[in-house]
Parts: C-alpha cells; sequence; structure tokens
C-alpha cells in the first residue's frame, strides 16, 4: 500500500487533481457518515444499516466514471454512488428515521435510497431484482435512439439468482447499453465466496453470455474509474452490455443484524483492513503533495460534525401519521373500499396495542 504506480502500467484515464479530491474526500465522508450512523443505529435510533466499509473505491470510483443521468439500478450497499451524485448527508439521515422528509413517507426500511433527481432508483431488498430492471431500462435507451446507459450494481452472491441470468441473458440477446457492476466482496453474508461457485469468479461469465468482460482491482479506485470509464464508452459506442467484476472486500459485517466474527477470522479481517482502499488513495496523493496531514484532520473533523448534525436534525422531524401506510397506491382522490376498511383495522390494532408502534408515529 504504498501509493505508488505499477511500474510500466498504461493508463488510459489519469486523474487531474481537481477530480482525485473530489473523489478522495467522498471516499473519506463515505467512510465517517458509515461509522456514525452503525454506532447511531447501535444505540437503537434507526433500525438497520450496512456499511461499504473496504468498497469505497468501488462505488466512488465507478459513480466517477459515469454521467450524471445514467440510470441507477443498485442492490443496497451504493451509497457512495448517492454520495458522489450530491445526495446530502442530511437526505441520508432523514431516509434512516423515516421522517416526513422522507419521500418514501417511512414506509422502506432504513438504507433503502431512491432519488429521481438523481436518476438514482429506490433499492429494493429481494437480491437481483434490479437488473432485470436495467436491462429493461437500457432496452428503452436503445428504443429512443439515446446515447446513455444504465448501471446496475451486485454482489457475487446475487450472482447466483435467477434474475441474474435473466438479466444477462436478455442484455446480450437485445443488445443493450447496460453496464454490470459486480462488487465480489468475498461473502454473501456469511457464506465465502469458494462455496458460492467453482468457476473463474464473475467476470469469467461474461463472455458465456456473449458480454465483454473485465475484472479490475476494487480496492484501487483510479482502476475502479478506468475500468467503468472504458465499460461506459463500449456500452455507448457498440449500444452492447459490458461487466465489471471489482475484486474487494468487505471490512464489516455484512449488516447491524450480522456477526461476521462468526465466519472469518480477526487475522483475515486485520490483514484486509491494512489495504483500506481510502488509505490507499490518500497515499497516492500525498506523494503528489495534493494533500496532507492537516487537510485530512480537518475534512474528517468537519465531516463528523456533519454527520452527527445530519442525526440530530433527523431526529427532531416528525413520523408520517400511520395512515399514510396505505396512500399512493391508487390514483385520484381518496381510498378505495377495501383499503378503508384494512385502515380501519390498522389503527384499531395500534389503538389497542400501542407498544407494536415505530417510536414517534402518530396513530391517525
Amino acid at each position: 500500500m504504498t501509493g505508488k504506480d505499477v511500474e510500466n502500467a498504461t493508463v488510459l484515464h489519469q486523474l487531474d487533481k481537481e477530480l482525485a479530491l473530489k473523489m478522495y474526500t467522498t471516499m473519506a465522508t463515505l467512510q465517517t457518515m458509515d461509522t456514525l450512523f452503525y454506532e447511531a443505529q447501535r444505540q437503537g435510533r434507526f433500525s438497520f444499516y450496512l456499511t461499504c466499509q473496504g468498497e469505497e473505491a468501488t462505488t466512488v470510483g465507478s459513480a466517477a466514471a459515469l454521467a450524471s443521468d445514467d440510470m441507477v439500478f443498485a442492490q443496497y450497499r451504493e451509497q457512495g454512488v448517492l454520495l458522489w451524485r450530491g445526495y446530502t448527508l442530511q437526505q441520508f439521515a432523514n431516509q434512516l428515521f423515516g421522517n416526513c422528509h422522507e419521500p418514501g413517507k417511512g414506509r422502506q426500511m432504513p438504507i433503502h435510497y431512491g432519488s429521481k433527481e438523481l436518476a438514482y432508483q429506490t433499492i429494493s431488498s429481494p437480491l437481483a431484482t434490479q437488473m432485470p430492471h436495467a436491462v429493461g431500462a437500457a432496452y428503452a435507451l436503445k428504443l429512443s435512439g439515446s446515447k446513455g446507459v444504465t448501471v446496475t450494481y451486485f454482489g457475487e452472491g446475487a450472482a447466483s439468482e435467477g434474475d441474474a441470468h435473466a438479466a444477462f441473458n436478455f442484455a446480450a440477446t437485445l443488445s443493450v447499453p447496460c453496464i454490470f457492476i459486480c462488487r465480489n466482496n468475498g461473502y454473501a453474508i456469511s457464506t465465502p465466496a469458494y462455496e458460492q461457485y467453482k468457476g473463474d469468479g464473475i467476470a469469467g461469465r461474461g463472455p458465456m453470455y456473449g458480454i465483454s468482460a473485465i475484472r479490475v482491482d476494487g480496492g484501487d479506485v483510479r482502476a475502479v474509474y478506468n475500468a467503468v470509464r472504458e465499460a461506459r464508452r463500449i456500452a455507448v459506442e457498440g449500444c452492447r452490455p459490458v461487466l465489471v467484476e471489482a475484486m474487494s472486500y468487505r471490512s464489516g459485517h455484512h449488516s447491524t443484524s450480522d456477526d461476521s466474527s462468526r465466519y472469518r477470522t480477526a487475522d483475515e479481517m486485520r490483514s484486509w483492513r491494512a489495504r483500506d482502499p481510502v488509505a490507499r488513495f490518500r497515499q497516492w496523493l500525498t506523494l503528489r503533495s495534493w494533500w496532507s496531514d492537516a487537510q485530512e484532520q480537518a475534512h474528517r473533523k468537519a465531516a463528523r460534525q456533519q454527520v452527527v448534525d445530519a442525526l440530530e436534525g433527523a431526529a427532531g422531524v416528525p413520523k408520517h401519521p400511520l395512515s399514510e401506510l396505505v396512500t399512493d397506491v391508487y390514483s385520484g382522490p381518496g381510498l378505495p373500499w377495501h383499503l378503508q376498511e384494512q385502515l380501519q383495522e390498522i389503527l384499531a390494532a395500534a389503538a389497542k396495542h400501542p407498544e407494536l408502534l415505530p417510536p414517534g408515529v402518530p396513530v391517525q
């Protein structure tokens, strides 16, 4: 982890100082946000969280290589893409608390972000369902003559789902501009990659479907940036799919519902955390005198305060009433009769068992 370039390496897309610093500060802020949000969940302030620790380079590096209006169909560990595109810390916190400022009105579980303005489709919990959606959206781009692409993120575990096969096959046979970005982080929750597949990872599947594929060091933000930028060029110019497999490591637990010490050793985790992608990129910046210890301390301190302020701000915002649970399903004024009946049953049950309600949700 020296920060030095690989000798004789060909780098098609060099980073200038402005872009490099934006990428680094986004990664450092993301790391700080993940740490504090994880701790807040552990304090019982909201019900669930998961981090992208160890995978910051994959999400931020790929986001920097995309156009801002390329539609993203994420899995759930890609908050770095949203942060890069301008999603604020306050918006993240509002979603986690499910308050009145959150567009989903608290009906999604935490970390299920979405933003129409930032071309980021709302997260869906079931694995790989986003992949065929991305292919369908790419087909629409093709039919409309657009020069954009769609992008879908998934883990190596999700690649075992049937939806992944359907997505790869449709993308190839329809020849659509869709970029598949696999975050191969070593574990599908507790299942290690060697128990997930016997073949040559995920990139090796590309040629079988007729999809160009590349494997990249997911801990090297410049490598990810270059790979995804070229993947986008190929997808647009050739109107065809491209598969990128980013080899990384999930440094944290799968989520706040997981204890990864039960299925991997402390030595393994220590060895990978020593290859922290954020620290690797910082070394590269430091060698060029683009970043200093003083800047690091100032940025981390400011980011921490901004995250704390966002948490406090979100916690003080009221939550939507329970009746919002059944709205936004049908268009037109009023609720259909069956939803009216269901709402009355919900309200009666809540009045009888208030202890089952999430804190702060009005029964009305």
